[in-house]
């Protein structure tokens, strides 16, 4: 049996996932790697620890799922865009990368918007916020510009990991835009944008489509990982579009939303939208788009409450604690008695792009318990995401349905509270994990699959459709114009220089 594998940098660890050639999951397995938050409001990886974590995943897949790692006929590396590595003259990390929830340049990001632009929409298709590459790098400029001065060459977080795979030194079209100086307009960086970020031109990496070839995987990781020596690797792209593609989402028209460490609502189509609260990005089928809505703080939300206020949760008959608080949650009727969360718990992007914003709890009365809690942080998130889905309807661009992913979607319950709140089926695919996209389009690049449509009709599948119930959706539409008004009035105070710390 011949095998294709995908291997997934996430928020929090590499997740690698080996699919048959006939589009059927095989085995997977992950390792954890930590965030460092220096200060209130930043945040970095150590690179380093990427291909350490790759290192654990692939020796745990390999030991754990009896096949020849010979018969891996390709694999692909994916990773969230905007999480840039800076390498020095040996292509050795000159310091742990910023990542994308990194807050201190949002005063970057606040200048690009105001100074240059119509240069960003007109080459980019976007707006700046602190999660881009470009304002990250005004920041290093203004604050570190030592790090930029010994700067050899930039990639991003999937390129260097698959530079320590292969020795390849590139990125694709995709990742290349989410650095908000990549002008997709003209296929090419931008002079203007990558002088504002301090760069030199020749520290840029060539660009690729995603299914281009990458070189295999090298001697010295062949060792290490225990896949074979000269394994074709292909470009790969960003863990979002690998997503799409593992859920099917890749006819014009088609949505999905997710349910991750941060929340998106995405929209295939065949041009950017140039709505400032609106992110646009090339798709890996020629000629496409997918503009998307974001909320910063999604699965996250429920991570941070299940760590913060669950933490001793008493989990028997191997049940988890995420379960236990579903099953308590669902005792509660919609709305929580009035009980509502904001999940700004790292600002917000769609529909205000405020770094400034936090999250709160409101309307707290003593007949709160802590299941209260858990619907209002679920519900909380669907608001958000509810807000995002909207500002795709005033595009034009509001779907009758979509593809619910993430590892949020696994939970019955917020899909059916998703479902009420946004008045739209949901259907949860069979497989939505951006390594089992990335599995696929390594099939695509080897030739396996004819295309990224072919992929698709072969390998996703939906397991399961949630249905909106009326009655909640009018109950919810009432709730959600209270969650506005809230925003409406903490917004201010936040933004009086309301400490982080």
């Amino acid at each position: 049996m011949k095998y294709l594998l995908g291997i997934d940098l996430g928020s929090g660890s590499v997740k690698a996932t080996l699919i048959d050639r006939y589009g059927h999951h095989a085995a997977d397995a992950s390792s954890e790697y930590p965030t460092h938050y220096p200060q209130a409001g930043w945040a970095e990886q150590d690179p380093q620890d990427w291909y350490r974590a790759a290192v654990r995943t692939l020796r745990q897949l390999i030991g754990s799922f009896a096949f020849d790692p010979a018969d891996i006929e390709a694999l692909t590396v994916d990773a969230a865009t905007h999480t840039a590595v800076l390498l020095d003259a040996d292509h050795r990390p000159l310091a742990n990368a910023i990542f994308w929830t990194d807050q201190r340049s949002a005063a970057q990001a606040a200048w690009l918007n105001t100074h240059v632009r119509d240069l960003l929409r007109n080459q980019t298709f976007n707006t700046a916020t602190s999660v881009w590459t470009l304002p990250q790098f005004m920041w290093l400029k203004d604050h570190q510009p030592e790090q930029l001065d010994k700067t050899h060459l930039v990639l991003f977080a999937k390129d260097y990991l698959r530079y320590c795979l292969t020795g390849d030194l590139a990125t694709d079209r995709i990742d290349a835009m989410g650095s908000l100086f990549y002008d997709a307009a003209g296929q090419r960086w931008s002079p203007e944008l990558v002088a504002l970020a301090g760069l030199k031109a020749d520290c840029l990496p060539t660009v690729r489509e995603p299914t281009d070839p990458a070189g295999t995987v090298s001697v010295q990781a062949a060792a290490d990982t225990g896949l074979a020596a000269g394994t074709p690797v292909f470009t790969g792209m960003t863990d979002t579009a690998m997503e799409l593609v593992a859920s099917g989402t890749v006819a014009l028209g088609q949505s999905a939303v997710k349910l991750a460490t941060a929340g998106r609502f995405y929209a295939i189509s065949d041009t950017p939208c140039l709505n400032p609260y609106l992110i646009n990005y090339q798709y890996i089928i020629p000629g496409t788009w997918y503009p998307g809505a974001a909320t910063k703080a999604s699965a996250s939300s429920f991570r941070w409450y299940r760590d913060a206020f669950a933490d001793n949760l008493v989990c028997p008959d191997g049940r988890n604690a995420y379960t236990l608080l579903d099953e308590a949650a669902a005792g509660v009727a919609p709305g929580s008695e009035g009980l509502i969360f904001h999940p700004y718990l790292m600002g917000e992007l769609t529909p205000y792009n405020d770094a400034s914003l936090r999250g709160s709890f409101v309307g707290v009365t003593m007949r709160h318990r802590q299941a209260h809690f858990t619907r209002a942080v679920l519900e909380g998130v669907a608001y958000s995401l509810r807000d995002c889905y909207e500002v795709l309807s005033s595009e034009g661009l509001a779907p009758d349905a979509a593809r619910i992913i993430g590892g949020g979607a696994k939970s019955p319950l917020w899909r059916g509270i998703l479902a009420d709140v946004l008045g739209i089926p949901l259907d949860k695919p069979v497989h939505d994990d951006s390594s089992f996209g990335a599995a696929m389009v390594a099939g695509v690049g080897c030739g396996l699959f004819k295309s990224v449509e072919d992929a698709a009709a072969r390998c996703a599948r939906i397991e399961s459709r949630t249905e909106p119930d009326a009655a909640r959706h009018a109950c919810y539409d009432k709730h959600i114009q209270r969650y506005r008004k809230i925003h409406d009035a903490l917004a201010p105070i936040y933004q009086e220089d309301y400490p982080i710390e």
